[in-house]
């Protein structure tokens, strides 16, 4: 039998809907961690995305971020909805150097129009995560039902 992506637990939803994304694809971005109001997801470091040898951008760091955090204020939605980041401000804190990001994403607050979100970014290397970024966003949620 065949499951559509309508039929998948929420999380699932999401996840499939977030790596259908050309710039998920683009960044290596993969999922480590998925429950409802909680996500974590992984970017690997790309020289394509550094601004010095082995640290990335901002932008790079900053997707990672929204990603992680509007992905969480999804898997809170009713099937058939959907949702957009609307506003969003990172803070740096530290370089993002090493292995990959490992972006932590989080529901501060959950409601029918906006989702307020977040994130903390940890650049790993090795075992050692060092906090580099955080995030506050808004989500938007979309009823993709309503005509």
């Amino acid at each position: 039998m065949n499951t559509t992506v309508a039929e998948l637990p929420m999380t699932e939803q999401v996840k499939h809907h977030v790596l259908a994304m050309p710039m998920a694809r683009t960044l290596g971005l993969s999922f480590t961690r998925l429950a409802p109001g909680e996500v974590e997801i992984e970017v690997p470091i790309s020289d394509a995305f550094c601004f010095r040898p082995g640290q990335l951008q901002a932008t790079a760091v900053f997707a990672a971020a929204d990603f992680a955090a509007v992905a969480a204020a999804g898997t809170l939605l009713k099937p058939g909805w959907a949702n957009a980041t609307v506003d969003a401000t990172l803070k740096l804190v530290a370089p993002a150097r090493g292995r990959c990001l490992r972006a932590r994403g989080r529901v501060v607050h959950a409601a029918s129009l906006l989702t307020v979100c977040a994130a903390e970014v940890y650049a790993v290397d090795g075992e050692q995560e060092t906090l580099c970024a955080t995030l506050l966003g808004t989500a938007r949620n979309l009823n993709l039902t309503a005509a």
